[in-house]
């Protein structure tokens, strides 16, 4: 595996993981990436890395958990990033101590070329005291805008609606 593949394939699972809350630790992003993996390959030819496993990517205080992390590069130098998981987990400390954000879901995407982040399936997100389940949620990057899916607008007979939870004001600066 090449020094420079390795990085492309780190960065985009760092991105992946670190677009999914837009308020996570600024420091985790000048920290060492680590994964784990009971297998990892690298098809150079094809930029494609793939880890199987009990795959844990650490960065700082971003952790991620999943089953199977594929990363493909295309010609423009795109990525994306698909985990599967049972379920996919991520977990990272917040800016100026705002606690921690945590997501789960059965997979996770991330595609450079349209600064998207999806959890599909079962997925929910914690910020805080915040919480939002439905059976798909995307953050786009560069809008940082969030849209939260439920069954009946993915075509799913699972979690048919969304579930939001917001708590007051006082309550999220209270919770450190």
């Amino acid at each position: 595996m090449t020094s420079n593949a390795l990085k492309t394939t780190l960065l985009a699972a760092a991105l992946a993981l670190g677009s999914l809350n837009a308020h996570a630790l600024e420091s985790d992003r000048q920290q060492p990436i680590s994964i784990d993996a009971d297998q990892g390959s690298l098809d150079q030819k094809n930029q494609v890395t793939v880890f199987t496993g009990n795959v844990i990517i650490t960065q700082g205080t971003l952790n991620m958990r999943a089953n199977t992390v594929r990363v493909v590069q295309d010609q423009n130098g795109n990525q994306t990033m698909n985990a599967q998981g049972s379920p996919v987990y991520f977990r990272q400390e917040l800016d100026n101590n705002k606690g921690i954000a945590e997501g789960w879901g059965d997979r996770a995407e991330y595609a450079s070329a349209n600064h998207t982040v999806k959890l599909v399936g079962n997925a929910k997100v914690r910020r805080g005291g915040d919480v939002a389940t439905g059976n798909a949620i995307s953050y786009n990057t560069q809008t940082e805008v969030y849209t939260v899916l439920g069954g009946n607008a993915t075509g799913s007979k699972n979690n048919p609606r969304v579930h939001i939870v917001i708590q007051p004001s006082t309550a999220k600066t209270d919770k450190k």
